[in-house]
């Protein structure tokens, strides 16, 4: 039996791993798997950063009450899919926390997180996660079918909402990020606007 993972010091982080790994591992610094490897997440958000994710979060959820459609905050597991026949952890090696996501298929939600794309997702910019967040899971997200990706910009205050086209390519909304006092709206939710003049009060 291999010894139990207590420390992220205990990886290489050269090699790469599986959902069924990440099950095991025991310490507390958080991690998101992509394309199997390993990416360390910031550490505690900064009070910004944990205000703005908080008024997007009520902002969404009040919308959706008594709808279908379920949002969730981080930490929140999300498993990106795979084919159908390597669907099992020991296969899966994608498993990202986005700082928002909300999901319209109930099927996708279980008891670990969410198994399968949400249809939009959310990530707030801060300095140790930009390039991932701009590369990496921009790519994975156009890749894994996640209808809305926003990007938002703390130290600019913006957000920059990009849409699956039919050829599931990611287009930008608009050329100029959105501001406040603007209201963006949501491609997936129709009737939807997030006023940023609330998220940056």
């Amino acid at each position: 039996m291999s010894d139990v993972i207590t420390s992220i010091d205990q990886l290489d982080l050269t090699k790469r791993y599986t959902y069924a790994d990440y099950l095991t591992w025991q310490f507390d610094e958080r991690v998101e798997l992509i394309r199997g490897r390993v990416f360390r997440m910031s550490p505690a958000p900064s009070s910004a950063h944990q205000w703005v994710s908080g008024e997007l979060h009520f902002q969404i959820k009040r919308y959706l009450r008594r709808r279908t459609c379920k949002t969730y905050a981080a930490p929140f597991d999300v498993r990106l899919p795979l084919p159908p026949d390597r669907q099992t952890p020991d296969k899966v090696d994608t498993v990202v926390q986005p700082d928002i996501c909300v999901i319209c298929d109930p099927t996708k939600i279980e008891a670990q997180g969410c198994n399968g794309a949400p249809d939009w997702i959310i990530e707030i910019l801060s300095p140790g996660t930009a390039h991932k967040d701009l590369n990496e899971k921009f790519d994975l997200y156009q890749h894994a079918g996640v209808r809305e990706y926003w990007i938002v910009r703390l130290d600019e205050q913006t957000v920059t909402p990009f849409l699956l086209d039919e050829a599931g390519v990611y287009q930008i909304l608009r050329a100029k990020p959105f501001a406040a006092p603007e209201s963006v709206p949501v491609g997936v939710l129709a009737g939807l606007e997030i006023e940023l003049g609330e998220v940056w009060a």
